[in-house]
Order: C-alpha cells, then structure tokens, then sequence
C-alpha cells in the first residue's frame, strides 16, 4: 500500500494547500492502482482528482490535471476504451523535445516558445554557454559553417554573429547557416529574418534549409562543406526524438562525424522516462513536469494565453504520451546524460569543458531574471545542468570527434 507521501498532518494548511496535497496523494495512489491493475478504484480516484484538479488553477491543480487525463486514458485503453489521445493526429513539429499536434488554422505555437524563451530563465541561460562554446570552438576560423539539426526562432543565432561581427584579429569571411527542419515555411522565415541581421551587422551570410519528413533522411551532401571551413553542430532537443529508432540514431551521428566538426554542442532533456515500470516512469515524469508547471507560475502571467498553450499543446501532450501509451506509440522517452554519454562513447565522441567566461555568462543571465534565484545551475561532470528549484530540466553539453 502506498503510503501518503506528505503524511496526515492537514492541520494549519489553507484550503489550496489541502486541496493540492490531497491531488498530489490521489494522482500517485491512482498510478498505483492502475499498475497493480485495480481498475475500479483507479476510476474512483481518478474521478476525485477531475473534480478537485483545474486547466486554469494552482500549478498543482494545472499539472494534476494534465496527469489524471493521462491516467484516465491510460485506464480507458487497459479496459478496452480506446481513444487514441496519446497518439500521432494532424501535423507535428518539435518544442521543448516534445513533438506537438497542431491543426492548420490553429494558433502558431511560436507566439508561445518566444515568451517562454524571454521569461522562463533556463531557457537563455542555457543559450549563452552554448553560443560562447561555438564562438570558442571557431576562433581561428574565417569560414564558419554552422548546422543547426532543429532550427527554432534563431535568436541564438544573432548573438553568435554579434560575436563573429565583432572579430577583427581573424575577420570572418563568410557565415554559413545550414538549417535542418521540417516545416518548410517557417525555416526560411527564419532564414529570411537572419539574413537581414547579419546585413546589419556588415557580417557576410548565408543561409540554406534542409527540410526533411524524416531525420533518417538526412545524407551528408547535402550540408555541401567545403575544405575552407569549420564546421560546428549545434543540437537542441533533437536526438532523444530518435530513441525509438536507433537505427536512424546511429545513422544521425555517422552523418554528423563524416561533416569533421570540430565541435557539437547539444541541449537535451536531463530527465528518466523510458523506465519499463509504468509506476517508476510515472513518478519520474510527475517530478519533471511539475517542476515545469511551478516555473510557468511564477514566471507567466496565470491567464496568459501562451502559457496555456505552452502547457495544453507541449506539457500536456508528453504527459499524455509517456503516462498513457506503451510500445512504439510511447515515443517521448527522455534519457539523462549518464545514457548519452556512454551512447557518445561508441563514436569516439569526447567531452569537453565550459570556459570559466561560458559559465560566468551563464550565471550572469540568471541573475538578471526576477526568479532566477529559483533557476538551478549545477555540473555534472563537464555537462552544464540547469534545473528549477533542485529539479534538473536541461542539460548543455559540447563535444569534440576523435
């Protein structure tokens, strides 16, 4: 029998205070219960927590909300009542690792990203190391080429050619950007939007996009490097989504080690769901999220139309998919960077440090946000891990072929 994780003393706790221990106990008691395969019960509790959890409420409401719809499709599929919601629908595009459903016609999920990457500390902290190792890395270089395997708003990007603009011992030559994305028309806006950046900043550029349905599709000739130029990767979020196909994993990082670069840096998830204990894989995916949810709190406004995209159409979908589905559906599976290093190993990848400027920069963006005392940034080894209140989120690491 699971036993109440904060104990029975209510006494001197405001009703929220009540009502979100009382949602955190019953959330773990129904995963129990499902996991034990005590379906009845399950439901009884799964109906407690629909009537005391909220989409709008405290951030223990929000994300219990999202976790009990989970549990419950999770139940609907074990007893025969299918519905699919963790399932593949519409067009998909990446955020935050997840792969998020969105329908044509539907509010751009873009508006939502941009605000959580000026709000949400984390998210800049982590940019600015990750710039300056790239900067580091291509110092001698007059012809930098770039590849970024999940282009986004491109924002980093302006602060690397600030960089490379401002270089006058070693000029730069010429600054290639190749873009790996799958939606065709906002990577070239992005692309669009760079090229007069970099027009401002008197810094010669260009830029092509590789749009792909399918990473395993991705073939070395068509980044068309030439001898001249240094070549740096840059990875967000992206080598995780290939976890349930390793195959095309593999064949990523062959591609990736044949361009010769001589640096990656990569973002990942620091985070453990792909336990095949439903139960273990549950606790760690509540920790996570709810990490995240408390974070959206305190950084957003409660109303905020962005923040309830950010966790309707992004937190709430990779809760569904590693709460409710098994097999090949369950295609969100986070692994931490204990995992990818040894994965690394195979490809005589090596780690390599942050510079004390990387890390000083790191720490500077996090005291300039209100909340950035709550932002945790800690090393694991030499991967630089940024957390909410203790909770790792993100890890930024830079790596070198041997």
């Amino acid at each position: 029998m699971l036993s109440h994780p904060f104990g029975c003393a209510f006494s001197g706790l405001g009703n929220e205070e009540t009502n979100d221990v009382e949602l955190a106990h019953l959330l773990l008691a129904s995963a129990e219960k499902i996991g034990n395969q005590q379906y009845d019960r399950a439901s009884k509790m799964l109906t407690q927590c629909a009537y005391l959890s909220s989409s709008t409420g405290s951030p223990v409401q929000r994300v219990s909300y999202y976790f009990a719809e989970a549990l419950q499709e999770r139940l609907n599929r074990e007893t025969g009542r299918i519905s699919f919601k963790g399932g593949k629908k519409g067009k998909q595009r990446m955020e935050f690792g997840v792969p998020i459903d969105y329908e044509e016609g539907q509010m751009n999920p873009s508006s939502a990203l941009l605000e959580c990457h000026q709000k949400l500390p984390f998210c800049q902290v982590l940019q600015f190391p990750g710039v300056q190792a790239i900067v580091e890395g291509v110092a001698l270089a007059r012809k930098v080429h770039l590849v970024d395997l999940g282009l986004q708003t491109g924002i980093a990007w302006t602060i690397l050619m600030q960089a490379l603009a401002a270089r006058h011992e070693c000029p730069v030559e010429l600054f290639k950007l190749t873009a790996v994305g799958t939606d065709d028309h906002e990577t070239e806006e992005t692309g669009r939007r760079l090229a007069n950046f970099a027009e401002s900043m008197g810094l010669p550029f260009s830029f092509k996009p590789i749009i792909l349905s399918n990473m395993a599709d991705l073939k070395e000739d068509l980044f068309e490097i030439t001898e001249d130029e240094a070549v740096a990767v840059y990875s967000p979020f992206v080598l995780r989504t290939m976890l349930t196909r390793s195959e095309h994993l593999d064949a990523l990082m062959r591609v990736i080690r044949n361009l010769n670069p001589c640096i990656m840096v990569i973002k990942e998830i620091e985070a453990y769901h792909n336990s095949p204990s439903f139960f273990n894989r549950f606790i760690e995916c509540l920790f996570f999220y709810s990490a995240f949810f408390d974070c959206l709190e305190a950084c957003m406004d409660q109303n905020s139309q962005n923040r309830i995209t950010t966790e309707r159409h992004y937190f709430g979908h990779g809760i569904m998919n590693i709460v409710a589905t098994e097999g090949e559906e369950r295609t969100i599976r986070h692994v931490g960077i204990d995992v990818w290093r040894a994965f690394f190993a195979r490809f005589g990848m090596v780690e390599i440090e942050f510079s004390h400027s990387s890390l000083y920069q790191a720490n500077l963006i996090r005291k300039q946000f209100a909340y950035g005392s709550l932002c945790t940034l800690d090393m694991n080894k030499k991967c630089l891990t940024a957390g909410w209140k203790g909770t790792p989120l993100h890890t930024l690491s830079v790596w070198k072929f041997h």
